[in-house]
């Protein structure tokens, strides 16, 4: 058994669900939020035999794209009194990070 955790966008999250969960996956989905940008997305967790580990990956690969996105970044630490306006940065958004973890099932 596998433990697939994938953290999307949001945009992405209810599309992806629905695909996995016709496909006959169980999904749980839990909000989450990131560091870099600290903006909310989406964490899916999944319980999945070995053999459907690459499969779930494709489905997830098929239902989450990347998108380039401007940000302010954070104005550096400056003396007082001094002030460098920030230049907006395009960063790549979306897509997923995917993990894939040993998991042991148990009855309680």
């Amino acid at each position: 058994m596998k433990l697939v955790l994938a953290i999307v966008q949001p945009q992405d999250a209810t599309m992806l669900v629905d695909a996995l969960t016709e496909h006959g996956y169980r999904v749980t989905r839990l909000s989450s939020q990131g560091g870099f940008l600290r903006e909310g997305n989406v964490t899916l967790m999944l319980s999945v035999e070995d053999q459907q580990v690459n499969h779930v990956i494709h489905v997830v690969r098929e239902h989450c794209s990347t998108r380039a996105r401007l940000v302010s970044p954070m104005p550096p630490i400056a003396e007082s009194g001094e002030f460098y306006p920030p230049a907006p940065l395009e960063v790549q958004v979306g897509g997923a990070t995917v993990f894939v973890l040993k998991a042991e099932t148990r009855k309680l």
